[in-house]
């Protein structure tokens, strides 16, 4: 008994003594618990804090009865929106958008913060970068409205230009076999050169000790590249291609939305639109919200499965 009692005692005195020191160690780093203080508000109010309206997809909400006093209905939405008839062409059309955009966008900030990294005149170099920064700052009505005057068949310049070389004028904004392409373009214009960041960041890392013995070993700057830099920043790709792979459930619904029009909805559906034509439009606010969830549990799905399979492959994973 009095050994039990002992180590009793002795557990509840290193617990004070290990809360002791974590109170110490967060008073000590206060500034910096002060700093992470707005990120970890902003996760608990939007992130944390409205997941309890998730119990709306499992409802026939209504805002009338209020939430308590809305109908449980279970799985009744979900089920109805895998029967539906969309439901096919919403997930072929969005995994193909993501699809062209992993394939054709993915690779082009690495490449930029390759080119960018060999620029060595440092004036001209800063001058380049805020050009490939800028268009991330427009928004996408304004994107939406530079390919409308740029692709559209009575004003815009290239098929004026098609026109006075004797070609008739092309409806890229009304054929269905340019849409994939025309989002994925756009993508890369506005957001590319906005993701060198993080990836001149992780170039910046690399001690230039390793690129001094290539040169004199007489390793070209080609070389130098292959060998070291890009081996150097394969922890940052693998980590951008897990979270970008988790996102195949999710397409830029601004994006979609501006650019989509009754010519090409069959290419352009997406559950994006589909949530905010039955959530918002006609007021079923608990099919959007399923439609939600079902992004979301298959996004977590795709990051878990794409992070066990680059563990697999000897990589480090996101975790």
């Amino acid at each position: 008994m009095a050994a039990t009692a002992f180590n009793t005692e002795t557990v509840r005195q290193r617990k004070k003594t290990g809360s002791g020191r974590l109170a110490a160690r967060m008073y000590q780093n206060k500034y910096i618990y002060l700093m992470m203080l707005p990120g970890i508000l902003f996760f608990i109010v939007f992130k944390f804090g409205p997941l309890w309206g998730l119990l709306l997809s499992f409802q026939n909400y209504s805002p009338f009865a209020g939430f308590w006093g809305s109908e449980w209905v279970g799985f009744k939405h979900f089920a109805e929106m895998f029967q539906s008839a969309q439901f096919y062409t919403m997930l072929r059309n969005t995994v193909l958008i993501n699809l062209f955009n992993l394939i054709f966008y993915f690779p082009l900030p690495i490449v930029l913060s390759l080119m960018l990294n060999e620029v060595r005149h440092e004036f001209y170099k800063r001058i380049h970068q805020s050009i490939v920064y800028m268009p991330h700052f427009l928004s996408w009505v304004v994107v939406a409205s530079v390919t409308f005057f740029v692709l559209s068949t009575d004003i815009g310049f290239v098929n004026k230009l098609l026109y006075t070389m004797g070609i008739k004028p092309i409806p890229f904004l009304s054929q269905p076999q340019f849409f994939w392409a025309l989002l994925t373009a756009q993508n890369i214009w506005k957001d590319a050169g906005w993701g060198t960041i993080i990836f001149l960041a992780a170039i910046a890392g690399v001690d230039p000790a390793r690129y001094e013995a290539a040169v004199i070993d007489g390793a070209s700057r080609w070389r130098q590249i292959w060998h070291i830099t890009l081996p150097a920043i394969r922890p940052t790709i693998i980590i951008l291609f897990i979270l970008r792979f988790g996102s195949m459930a999710d397409v830029g619904f601004e994006q979609v939305l501006l650019m989509m029009n009754p010519l090409v909805n069959s290419v352009a559906d997406v559950f994006d639109t589909y949530a905010y034509n039955q959530g918002i439009l006609r007021g079923q606010t608990s099919v959007g919200v399923a439609v939600g969830m079902f992004k979301g549990i298959v996004g977590l799905c795709l990051v878990l499965s794409a992070n066990y399979t680059v563990k697999k492959l000897g990589y480090e994973g996101i975790y």
